[in-house]
């Protein structure tokens, strides 16, 4: 069973005794570095060492020392991270009950013009924060939906923000969001803060609720292509967090702006693998249709964009046709639409495929310029790891310097510090590390509880493994470098075993986007049950996720020494080979990651070369591998 479990886990008077004891915060930061390999920040500690003292403080003058307090607490099936949340018993029903406790430094801030749960801070810059009110709403839900013990608890989970530095008066605009879920307190409010913890938790001890909540199952995380179509159609499909929020909200912000701004507002969305990229393009996409707006969701990745057709097809067909194409605007009307959702955005090109093919009907605008062009808002949400074929032009600094060309005003939010939806946060920077995406070389994996990491020793042994969870009920898919011929099905509408390992073979996803022999068509590969048997590659892989998934490592990357080698002539992407050495060597690194960051619940890695998979075994703990 996955569980999410604190950083720490104490007595609020365990904690008001060690509060200014150095060894707290190092037992912290010791754990911290356990989970997500990598120290936390200065920030992050002084955070720690100047507001867990303030909130033990409150909890003994509340009467409290009792109650569990559990510290930096995970979010289900997220990376997310609570500050805190105290666990107890309500003091009139005697159920089980939860605080989630957020802790905010700050001395100042105020509301975003036009926004009422968007703040600028004091110290932090231009930069929108999420409400912490709202921040906690959207916490609150989230836990309840996804711990089944609270599914049916109407009353057990609450949030509270403490701005300890602050005073009412320097955050007077924050105060004017009502919210019954989350209540926000400031040093002037302390005694409010203390009777209204009295009135959510008793004085009793609190480790059986504590208990309660970790032993607790897990709902699982909302597919996304499952949820597509009700989200865009019926709206509260997806509960958007933190960062996600903010992305949304100014992106409605600039919306609510656009026809009397003097400047066009171009909103700029980063993020890893699971970050909720296309949750909030998906969320938006409803918002807008529903509030009237024109908008159209477009990528350069036919697999994805066919799959959402489908989807959203099932339900309303008419709304299949606002999913497009980048090079589908290339003749769009300037500014004809509200809003352009420009998903996966890294696959943009330096131009649109149909100019080249028609040279008479060139614009002399790049791709980038004619997707800015085509709507009062334009959005790109990218990943710029995952730029995995030659002429793919999408990057931060690229869409910059085309809407600053434009004289746009960019505005940028960054998904990468906090969340994922589902699978590791920790396990996507040990892939960063492994294949030198990030500087310091790899490092050897620390097992989790909710994500496990295996190295196969034969690619036998890795589909037996993953054809076991998919049995199970686990959406599985083996993925693979790009190194074997990739053939058409034979006349009798069978498919050719392209990639043969030793005695073991099997065939390529289908080309085409006509069923054969039972495989489901290219574009729905990722997502059609019968998908598992058939080898996924980059094209068909990217965008998608999964809840297990396989990697081949083929002949292309091998591990020799202490350095990767790509491997030109082992590739069997006859573009990529086109590219310059330079160029060839980030394009397969950056295959590789998209490929190994597909799964949700866990990954198992093979290695045709014996060398790399022997490196692989050694970063991977043995009792992670055993019985596979």
């Amino acid at each position: 069973m996955e569980i999410s479990v604190p950083l720490l886990r104490m007595s609020a008077r365990a904690l008001f005794d060690q509060r200014s004891e150095g060894a707290l915060f190092e037992r912290l930061a010791q754990r911290y570095r356990s989970v997500f390999c990598q120290y936390p920040s200065s920030s992050e500690r002084r955070s720690w060492e100047n507001s867990l003292p303030a909130l033990a403080e409150v909890l003994l003058d509340a009467g409290l020392d009792d109650i569990e307090v559990l510290i930096e607490h995970q979010l289900p099936l997220t990376s997310l991270r609570a500050d805190v949340v105290l666990a107890g018993s309500h003091p009139a029903t005697g159920r089980p009950s939860y605080v989630i406790v957020e802790l905010k430094q700050w001395s100042e801030a105020r509301l975003v013009p036009g926004t009422d749960d968007l703040c600028l801070v004091a110290g932090m810059g231009n930069r929108p924060a999420l409400h912490p009110v709202a921040q906690l709403r959207r916490y609150c839900d989230y836990l309840q939906d996804f711990t089944n013990v609270l599914s049916d608890e109407e009353d057990a989970v609450a949030g509270v923000a403490y701005l300890h530095n602050a005073v009412d008066q320097n955050i007077i605009e924050l105060l004017r969001l009502p919210e019954a879920k989350a209540q926000l307190f400031t040093g002037t409010s302390r005694g409010e803060l203390i009777h209204y913890l009295q009135t959510r938790l008793s004085a009793l001890d609190g480790s059986q609720e504590g208990d309660y909540l970790l032993a607790s199952p897990h709902a699982p995380g909302r597919h996304l292509m499952r949820a597509a179509a009700a989200e865009i159609i019926e709206g509260g499909e997806f509960i958007l967090m933190d960062e996600q929020e903010v992305a949304a909200r100014l992106v409605k912000r600039a919306v609510a702006l656009s026809r009397q701004a003097d400047k066009k507002e171009v909103i700029v969305i980063s993020g890893g693998p699971g970050s909720g990229k296309s949750v909030i393009a998906l969320h938006l996409m409803g918002y807008l249709l529903r509030n009237g707006r024109t908008v159209v969701h477009a990528t350069g990745s036919k697999s994805f964009t066919t799959t959402l057709r489908h989807v959203v097809g099932l339900k309303d067909g008419r709304i299949s046709k606002l999913f497009r194409y980048f090079f589908d605007f290339s003749g769009a009307e300037r500014n004809g639409l509200d809003v352009v959702i420009c998903d996966e955005a890294h696959r943009i090109r330096l131009r649109s495929s149909r100019q080249d093919a028609h040279a008479g009907h060139r614009s002399g605008r790049s791709q980038a310029e004619e997707l800015i062009d085509a709507a009062r808002v334009p959005v790109f949400l990218l990943d710029e790891h995952q730029v995995v074929r030659p002429g793919e032009m999408g990057s931060v600094a690229t869409i910059d310097e085309a809407a600053h060309g434009r004289g746009c005003i960019v505005r940028h939010i960054d998904l990468n510090n906090q969340f994922r939806c589902g699978g590791s946060r920790a396990y996507e920077h040990w892939v960063l590390r492994l294949l030198g995406l990030e500087p310091g070389g790899p490092i050897p994996w620390q097992p989790e509880d909710d994500f496990e990491l295996r190295v196969a020793e034969s690619p036998e042994e890795m589909e037996s493994h993953l054809r076991s969870r998919q049995e199970s009920g686990y959406t599985s898919r083996m993925t693979a470098g790009f190194c074997w011929a990739w053939s058409d099905p034979r006349g009798d509408g069978s498919l050719v075993d392209d990639v043969v390992i030793g005695a073991w073979r099997r065939p390529w996803n289908l080309r085409s986007e006509q069923s054969v022999g039972g495989a489901p068509v290219s574009s729905l590969w990722a997502t059609d049950p019968s998908g598992f048997g058939q080898i996924g590659c980059i094209y068909t892989a990217q965008g998608f996720e999964y809840s297990w998934n396989g990697v081949i490592f083929g002949p292309d990357l091998v591990w020799r020494g202490n350095e990767w080698r790509s491997v030109r002539a082992a590739s069997g992407d006859h573009t990529v080979k086109r590219a310059t050495p330079a160029d060839f060597d980030r394009l397969i690194r950056n295959t590789y990651k998209v490929l190994l960051t597909r799964g949700l619940i866990g990954t198992v890695l093979y290695s045709t070369d014996p060398e790399t998979r022997s490196m692989l075994a050694g970063l991977v703990p043995a009792e992670t591998t055993r019985g596979l």
